[in-house]
């Protein structure tokens, strides 16, 4: 058994009208994340846990090309991650720090669109939302910060 921790963190960009709020594959009503990539930070951060199992680092250099050759679908960062992973996820926990957009209304579809893109069973995914009480800039609003953890054997 393995275990990681993903971590990723994003500014809203309020200026952005054309860009998407996504998260964890799923279209969100609200302001789209600033980053080169859609900004998904949910996946983002579960690139990083499985980088944390194969020590391969998928978000820095090798992302930065796949966005110069026009990738910029947070789903084939992910997908990339996955090449290098040999060992099976038993389980992954995901947790979101944000003011807005509100998660719970779309948790169920967030777990079914992982679980696809991990070709897991949406019960090995768990998501939970906090506002963090306004104590940090991402309850206060202003972007939003996801934290994963990973377990594998």
């Amino acid at each position: 058994m393995k275990v990681a921790i993903g971590q990723d963190s994003h500014r809203f960009d309020f200026d952005n009208k054309e860009k998407k709020l996504v998260l964890g594959g799923v279209i969100f009503e609200g302001p789209a994340l600033r980053a080169n990539s859609d900004g998904d930070v949910v996946l983002h951060a579960i690139t990083n846990a499985i980088s944390g199992i194969t020590c391969v680092n998928i978000l820095g250099k090798i992302s930065d090309e796949m966005c110069k050759s026009g990738i910029t679908d947070s789903k084939e960062y992910l997908k990339k991650a996955m090449e290098y992973l040999e060992e099976n996820i038993v389980h992954i926990s995901i947790t979101i720090e944000g003011k807005i957009p509100k998660i719970s209304p779309k948790v169920e579809e967030m777990r079914e669109s992982i679980a696809k893109i991990l070709g897991i069973d949406k019960k090995q995914v768990g998501i939970t939302a906090t506002t963090g009480e306004g104590l940090t800039e991402f309850g206060k609003g202003n972007g939003i910060s996801v934290f994963v953890i990973l377990t594998v054997e």
